[in-house]
């Protein structure tokens, strides 16, 4: 345990776990609003196996709510801030990537494996999370 405690101590230190702290808060915020989009379009719109077409809508929704809290909250105090749109720019492509990684998994769910469009959405997301925190931390607002 001293170990997981001399850790957690370096992040609070470093700034890192209140990162973390105001991503995942920041990203449950996303997320409920992506959730708010996606499950009445998979519920109405695109049903079953078509699923997969609601989530760039809900995506689209999401990311720009995102960005505002990410740059504004999250990596608030951290890094630079690009005065150009490169920042944007990089942004919308790391959210892109989340994006396609939560396309895959919900198409793997639904499609694939026949299960409701809510099921896929957790881990989809919760993989996502991660993947856009390391690449936000490191390359957006590094």
């Amino acid at each position: 345990m001293t170990a997981i405690h001399r850790q957690i101590e370096t992040w609070r230190e470093s700034g890192l776990l209140g990162q973390l702290i105001r991503f995942g808060i920041s990203g449950g915020i996303s997320t409920l609003i992506y959730s708010a989009i996606y499950l009445p379009l998979t519920a109405w719109v695109f049903r079953g196996p078509q699923a997969v077409y609601a989530v760039p809508f809900a995506f689209a929704i999401a990311v720009t709510a995102g960005f505002f809290l990410h740059s504004r909250w999250s990596f608030k105090g951290y890094g630079s801030r690009d005065p150009g749109g490169m920042q944007q720019v990089k942004f919308v492509g790391v959210q892109a990537s989340g994006m396609a990684i939560n396309a895959v998994i919900t198409w793997i769910g639904t499609a694939q494996l026949g299960y409701p469009a809510w099921v896929p959405l957790l881990p989809a997301v919760a993989v996502a999370t991660i993947f856009t925190f390391i690449l936000n931390r490191w390359l957006v607002f590094a």
